[in-house]
C-alpha cells in the first residue's frame, strides 16, 4: 500500500468516524431536547395537579358550607312547620269551640 492510498483510506475512515460522531451528537441533542420537553411537561402537570388540589379543597369546603346551610334551613323549616301545625290545631280547636257555641246561641 502506497502512502497516498493509505492516506486516502485513513481519510475515508476519519470521514466515516466524523459522520458517526455527527449522527451520535445529533441523536444526543434530540434526546436532550426531548428530555427537556418531558421535564417541562412534568412541571406543567405538577402545577396543574397543585391547582386542581386547591380547587378540590375549595369545592369540598363549599360543599361542607352548603351542607351546613341545608341542615339549618331544614331545621328552621321543621320548626316553622311544627309552629304552623300547632297554630292550625289551636285554630281548629277554637273554631270547633266557637262554632259549637255559636250554634247553641243562635236558636
Amino acid at each position: 500500500m502506497s502512502i497516498p492510498t493509505a492516506l486516502e483510506a485513513a481519510l475515508k475512515r476519519l470521514s466515516a468516524a466524523l459522520d458517526h460522531l455527527d449522527a451520535a451528537a445529533d441523536r444526543r441533542a434530540r434526546a436532550d431536547a426531548a428530555r427537556g420537553d418531558l421535564e417541562e411537561e412534568l412541571t406543567l402537570m405538577q402545577d396543574d395537579r397543585s391547582r386542581l388540589a386547591i380547587e378540590l379543597n375549595s369545592a369540598l369546603a363549599r360543599v361542607s358550607s352548603l351542607d351546613l346551610a341545608y341542615r339549618e334551613a331544614e331545621r328552621r323549616l321543621d320548626r316553622a312547620s311544627a309552629t304552623i301545625r300547632t297554630a292550625l290545631g289551636e285554630s281548629d280547636a277554637d273554631t270547633d269551640q266557637t262554632g259549637s257555641e255559636t250554634t247553641e246561641q243562635e236558636p
